[in-house]
């Protein structure tokens, strides 16, 4: 049995503390910032992003396709959009925005939303945050596609296939969202 641990403590880098953070760009959703000699981007106006994990009754992961503009590929990703990303709901609850997302993009409706925790995306470079969350009670209720001009394509997965079908696209030239690792967790762990 592993000793219990102390509370985490939040140590700031050398050097950096001190420094001013100036802001060297702003947009209406990303802001790129520079502390010291670190340079990362963060969501302008504090928007956060939710991220849906839709398993229906049948073990089929609900996954979304859609062209990623930095990356100019389209990826593989699961269900996501911003909370609070417009003027008049700043103060949107992540649930509510990951059920909104959820049938906007895939066209499913939950029943139930349940919030996993907050991580952060990449944090060496992205001060971004995104809650995660898990859909429940799945119904199909649209075709989805997301918003006019996103262009999402909806997949439904066995997730017992998920592995062969993220290596098909990557075949393809897809990319593939860093998400769709938790997954894919154990089948990785328990590799030689």
């Amino acid at each position: 049995m592993l000793a219990p641990r102390s509370p985490m403590v939040t140590v700031p880098p050398m050097n950096e503390d001190n420094q001013p953070d100036e802001v060297m760009w702003q947009g209406r959703f990303i802001t790129a910032r520079k502390k010291g000699k670190w340079e990362y981007v963060s969501r302008a106006r504090g928007i956060r992003a939710a991220v849906i994990l839709a398993i229906d009754e049948d073990d089929h992961v609900i996954l979304v396709e859609q062209f990623r503009v930095p990356l100019n590929k389209t990826c593989i990703e699961l269900p996501a959009g911003l909370i609070g990303d417009s003027d008049d709901n700043t103060d949107e609850e992540a649930s509510v925005a990951g059920a909104r997302e959820l049938e906007e993009e895939t066209g499913y409706h939950a029943g139930r939303m349940e919030t996993i925790g907050e991580f952060w995306s990449s944090p060496g470079m992205v001060s971004e945050s995104f809650t995660m969350l898990k859909a429940h009670d799945l119904t199909k209720v649209s075709e989805g596609g997301g918003t006019p001009g996103e262009n999402i394509t909806v997949h439904r997965v066995p997730l017992g296939e998920l592995e062969a079908a993220l290596a098909g696209w990557r075949k393809q030239g897809y990319a593939i969202d860093v998400k769709l690792l938790m997954l894919l967790g154990p089948g990785i762990l328990a590799r030689p």
